[in-house]
């Protein structure tokens, strides 16, 4: 609870002191990134949520102005009754007024200053509540889009979510990457609210425009996942994002092998070929269904077998491959990828990384 508001504090201060552009970047933002779907309730269930709102302080005021009823002149003149008091209270919250039944008394004056007005404006709050609410989903907007692109760090930028795109997103939620270190950039709307309503932060634009990957905070992101329809866009894309962030991993998906040394040149750390892959895949399945279907399997996360990269534990250091519960089939080393056949490969360090196949997500434990 400390740690939230001391988050809100700062936050408060950073909105307070932030400069002119600074606002101005925030406002743009909030244009084109859509932040994750929150749940809403049914606009029927809200208006009537604040009609019981707005109903409860016309019963309160009611009731104030009926225990000091003797303090209230009625033009009248036959006293002040429980029907009066609704009807001063319905008048007065109103803004209404018609002056028919006035406070005279000091007590009455005191609680129309001090209670019935601070009532008078929450009643009008509640009445229209909607138009508020609507003038303030602007501000509301650039508020969540600062605050998340303070926060946003070491995170996972997604370049197009279409099939490859979804896939992607499904194996990195599986390895365990939280949902708000994914950021998805799409150009088409319906897409973009497609990846909000799921619980991701979308960025609507063109991804070969520096400004719309800047939106995404790609400059601080650590991982770049780039799955554009055309080659040639993903090479434009690659180059852009490289040149906005040095050190972040940037996985390529094309189409032809042909275009795999010019996206190695771009900036890419890795290509993968969708085509000529789905051709081995069919070629070997054709050769041998059971390989097919084993390597299918392998590329499927959360069934079956899956293949993943983890630390090598204290008790494996030293040791070989082989005695690791899991199948170790190559080892990281430093910058370097040894086979498991690769002699330097024999015997772990501790510093060292294992890529293994081991149960999948939706196995273990089974």
């Amino acid at each position: 609870m400390v740690t939230r508001k001391m988050t809100r504090l700062s936050l408060f201060r950073t909105l307070w002191n932030r400069t002119r552009g600074e606002a101005g970047e925030d406002a743009e933002a909030g244009r084109s990134v859509v932040m994750p779907a929150r749940r809403v309730a049914p606009p029927l269930r809200q208006v009537l949520q604040r009609l019981v709102m707005a109903l409860l302080v016309l019963a309160v005021t009611t009731l104030i102005v009926y225990a000091d009823s003797s303090g209230y002149h009625d033009n009248a003149g036959d006293g002040v009754g429980f029907l009066d008091s609704a009807y001063y209270a319905t008048v007065t919250l109103s803004t209404t007024g018609y002056g028919d039944i006035t406070p005279v008394g000091d007590a009455a004056r005191l609680t129309n200053i001090f209670v019935i007005t601070p009532l008078r404006v929450l009643f009008l709050i509640i009445l229209v509540g909607t138009t508020l609410e609507v003038l303030t989903e602007r501000t509301r907007q650039q508020v969540r889009v600062h605050r998340w692109r303070s926060r946003m760090r070491e995170h996972t930028v997604v370049v197009g979510y279409g099939t490859k795109g979804r896939h992607a997103v499904e194996t990195l939620l599986g390895q365990g990457k939280p949902k708000d270190k994914i950021v998805v950039v799409d150009p088409q709307k319906k897409v973009v609210d497609a990846a909000a309503a799921e619980g991701l932060v979308g960025v609507l634009g063109d991804a070969t425009r520096s400004e719309t990957l800047l939106r995404a905070e790609l400059a601080r992101a650590s991982q770049i996942v780039i799955t554009t329809q055309r080659d040639d866009t993903a090479a434009l894309v690659t180059l852009t994002a490289r040149q906005l962030n040095k050190s972040a991993t940037i996985v390529v998906a094309v189409r032809e092998d042909e275009n795999v040394p010019l996206l190695r040149q771009s900036g890419a750390n890795t290509v993968v070929t969708s085509s000529s892959s789905a051709g081995r895949l069919l070629g070997m399945s054709m050769m041998s269904p059971n390989v097919g279907t084993v390597l299918e399997d392998l590329l499927t996360y959360g069934n079956g077998l899956d293949v993943a990269e983890r630390p090598v534990t204290k008790h494996e250091a030293g040791r070989s491959p082989r005695d690791c519960e899991d199948l170790v089939v190559a080892v990281v080393r430093g910058h370097r990828l040894l086979h498991f056949t690769d002699p330097e490969a024999a015997t772990l360090q501790l510093a060292d990384r294992v890529i293994t196949i081991r149960k999948g997500a939706g196995q273990e434990g089974a």
